[in-house]
């Protein structure tokens, strides 16, 4: 059961950061860059002699060791391959780490902006949990639960009468 739960919690978790953050944008956006910038420098150093870029598959790889600031990038040898790359490596490199501090932060401030999922979040994991909850725990999360099933009746109650027509006579 428990891990169930942790599986379940795993796919939320995954869920969310493909859905809420900018992530999945961002990484498309890069490997489109990325083939792309590729190609343009392959193509730059094409006739080039003793150039180490002599395929388009090992353009791919100087491309993600260029923007990855590995330092084992071999520097292409024609000036337009130059600037292609130089400008990779700074595109590549914004949208590399720029994506990873996107996606954190969107990801922690979920909470903050939908503080109804973590309070949902928390009797979930209570539930999952009963065997190992202690009689004060137990009651702790009965009275959780029934003071938020109150609140969600005023709530609808609330609505229903506000989308009502109201009787002028």
């Amino acid at each position: 059961m428990r891990k169930i739960g942790r599986q379940a919690r795993f796919r939320r978790f995954l869920s969310d950061i493909f859905v809420h953050t900018p992530f999945t944008k961002m990484v498309i956006l890069l490997v489109v860059l990325w083939l792309m910038f590729s190609a343009g420098v392959y193509l730059s150093e094409q006739g080039m002699e003793a150039t180490s870029i002599d395929s388009y598959g090992k353009a791919l790889y100087w491309g993600v060791a260029a923007f990855s600031t590995a330092g084992i990038a071999d520097a292409p040898l024609s000036g337009a391959a130059q600037v292609i790359g130089g400008l990779w490596i700074v595109i590549g490199s914004v949208l590399f780490f720029g994506t990873i501090v996107a996606t954190v932060t969107t990801y922690f401030m979920r909470p903050i902006q939908h503080p109804h999922r973590k309070i949902i979040d928390t009797i979930e994991y209570n539930l999952e949990q009963l065997d190992d909850l202690t009689i004060d725990e137990l009651d702790l999360l009965k009275e959780t639960t029934d003071t938020l099933i109150v609140h969600v009746e005023r709530l609808k109650k609330k609505q229903s009468s506000a989308s009502r027509p109201s009787k002028k006579h």
